[in-house]
């Protein structure tokens, strides 16, 4: 198996193609929801609705981080995230890659805009969290 890095073209299509799975995974998750709380007026819904759905995501992304290191669009895509020494990550770097993940896109998307300064052409969650993409070709 050789590894190599893979181009940011790749990694946008990947992201892109992940968004749709996750809306399909948050869709489910939302229902579940909607089905146990049926209060939707209370002034804690939304707040805990919207934690609700960034905890499924974390779980959805950290699981398939520390099991293979690819979520399905990752697989499609022959990409793969691992520590920066190569080895395979723990739960500890899949949580804070997650959380710096999420606060870079939602800082009007800071961290996937990182990967165009970056000397090595990681984006801001990669580097924060000591991970990287690689492609795999086989």
């Amino acid at each position: 198996m050789k590894i190599s890095a893979p181009g940011l073209g790749r990694r946008l299509l990947s992201m892109l193609y992940e968004s749709l799975i996750l809306v399909a995974v948050l869709f489910i998750a939302s229902f579940v929801f909607h089905l146990l709380f049926r209060d939707t007026s209370s002034v804690f819904f939304r707040p805990a609705f919207q934690l609700y759905l960034l905890v499924v995501a974390g779980i959805y992304f950290i699981w398939f981080w520390t099991h293979g290191g690819q979520t399905l669009p990752m697989q499609t895509w022959k990409l793969r995230v691992i520590r920066a020494d190569g080895g395979p990550l723990n739960l500890k770097q899949a949580l804070a890659r997650y959380l710096f993940a999420v606060i870079g896109i939602f800082l009007f998307g800071c961290g996937i805009l990182w990967g165009l300064f970056d000397r090595d052409g990681l984006f801001l969650h990669d580097r924060l969290a000591g991970t990287r993409i690689v492609k795999i070709e086989q």
